[in-house]
């Protein structure tokens, strides 16, 4: 289980929009044959969806194209009386964790948002694909003062090594309501259904609706609200101090609640055009420190994706009242820069972000996405960042995030992709207990809880092959051990990818 233990101005003179050379010397790639490899970018996009398909939970559709899969979590929330069958298992267990579930909906949401257009005949897959999720969002979020945040109980099932559709672990259905707050999944979860909201508005107008009001519409049921957003602002608190045996170490709330409430609120306001959210903005901006670790983003900390998604209205001219928050995502910009010296962000040898904490690939494709949206934010505005005594052009940031995905795919000193499925050679062995365990086609007898250990122990590659699946990947010398024990380099989960998809789209349009 993968987590975090954590064309230019008229007026800018020539000098800042020189490259230094320092900026491009970390890209050289460092590879075996020292040619770059010519990518399919559209291939990767299309395996980057059918990911999704993979990590499905509850009864699946006649259309699903992951053939060795199954039905599984059909009883999910039975213990509870409620339903929560469907949404994804996050990685490679058998747990639904929602606070990385709504970020991966929100992900996806925004990579549609800003790259549909270039999605081509992937599009309808990648529309698919947030459904899958929001229909889930939608069940955990149905009962009053309520939300549901996880469904297994994760030390029963880190003790097994167990195909999902042969769970008998612990199904606990966990919930977070007044008594017991958790701001920071439920504005994670306000901030998906918002997102989702702007993806299905043209295609589905009704199920739009539907999102939209459960995030902002405030019902009221025995004197309680149900709105997810009002939940999550009025109930303050962290939902590890609510739920820790159940969340803690897995995803344990490190960073805080605040930065989910300012990230539900900007996607409420996109999704709304709601005054109130704008002043919301406005008047917490301080109070829940938006200008916090303005390099971070991941299911844990939004500083950075709010900072940039907020600036795109001061860019278009709408919002001078935002400026700071464009200082902020300016400071992100220019800390994420290869050869400026900042602690929180380093470089492999290869060229490949790396920051401290497990599975490494969650920032390089959440930190390459903010990269290539705020570079496009910068194009139509006609901008670029100044880094000191260097800047930032639209295409150096798309150059850097181009880099990233172009050494996941294989341009690194293994010449490994790191996506499953992708190019000549890639991992064999994932952390994955439905990929490494014998398909219910092949061996249909129950595989019990201890009787999967020799497969997760064996030397050999795993029979069903999760295509499109990004594992965390290499460590900050470049090695990658393809071995299962390895979780931290060997496993994949939904939120590497779902940024990766608005990534692969944009470059499969514009190599």
């Amino acid at each position: 289980m993968a987590r975090n233990i954590h064309s230019l101005p008229g007026n800018v003179p020539a000098l800042r929009v020189l490259f230094v050379a320092f900026i491009f010397l970390p890209l050289r790639l460092v590879t075996a044959g020292g040619q770059q490899q010519q990518h399919n970018y559209f291939a990767a996009l299309h395996k980057s969806i059918l990911f999704f398909e993979g990590q499905r939970s509850g009864r699946l559709p006649p259309d699903q194209r992951v053939q060795w899969r199954r039905d599984s979590g059909l009883h999910d929330g039975a213990t509870a009386g409620v339903d929560l069958t469907g949404g994804y298992y996050d990685a490679g267990d058998n747990v639904k964790f929602g606070f990385p579930m709504a970020f991966t909906t929100t992900m996806l949401s925004w990579s549609i948002i800003d790259f549909g257009r270039n999605m081509g005949p992937e599009l309808k897959n990648a529309v698919k694909a947030i459904k899958w999720a929001t229909d889930y969002l939608l069940k955990a979020t149905a009962v009053p003062g309520v939300v549901y945040v996880q469904v297994g109980d994760p030390y029963s099932d880190h003790n097994c090594w167990e195909r999902p559709e042969d769970m008998d672990t612990l199904r606990t259905a966990y919930k977070i309501d007044a008594h017991h707050p958790g701001s920071d999944v439920a504005g994670e979860t306000a901030a998906a259904l918002a997102a989702a909201s702007i993806v299905f508005r043209s295609r589905d107008p009704q199920y739009s609706r539907l999102l939209l009001n459960r995030a902002v519409k405030v019902r009221r049921y025995y004197n309680t609200t149900v709105a997810v957003f009002e939940f999550a602002d009025k109930y303050r608190g962290a939902y590890s101090n609510s739920l820790y045996h159940a969340v803690c170490p897995f995803y344990c709330d490190v960073n805080g609640y605040q930065d989910e409430l300012l990230w539900g609120a900007a996607w409420l306001h996109k999704a709304s055009r709601r005054r109130e959210y704008r002043e919301y903005i406005f008047k917490n901006e301080v109070v829940l420190r938006a200008g916090d670790t303005i390099n971070e983003f991941g299911w844990d900390n939004k500083h950075a994706g709010i900072n940039v998604l907020i600036s795109k209205e001061v860019l278009m001219g709408k919002a001078d009242y935002f400026e700071s928050f464009k200082q902020n995502a300016d400071g992100f910009i220019c800390s994420v820069l290869p050869g400026v010296s900042h602690p929180q962000v380093q470089y492999s040898p290869g060229g490949l972000i790396f920051k401290a904490g497990g599975s490494n690939m969650q920032h390089v494709t959440s930190l390459s996405f903010l990269l290539l949206v705020y570079s496009n934010y910068l194009s139509h505005a006609n901008k670029i960042v100044p880094c000191g005594e260097t800047s930032a052009s639209p295409a150096l940031l798309k150059h850097l995030a181009k880099h990233q995905v172009d050494y996941i795919l294989g341009d690194n000193p293994l010449r490994m992709s790191y996506m499953v499925g992708y190019g000549a050679r890639y991992p064999q062995r994932i952390h994955h207990r439905g990929s490494s365990l014998p398909s219910v086609q092949t061996h249909p007898a129950h595989i019990g809880c201890k009787a999967g250990s020799r497969y997760f122990l064996s030397p050999n590659p795993n029979p069903n092959l999760l295509v499109g699946a990004v594992v965390g990947g290499p460590n900050v010398t470049d090695a990658f051990p393809d071995s299962r024990p390895y979780f931290q380099e060997s496993e994949p989960t939904t939120y590497i990818n779902a940024p990766l998809v608005g990534l692969l789209a944009f470059f499969s349009a514009h190599p």
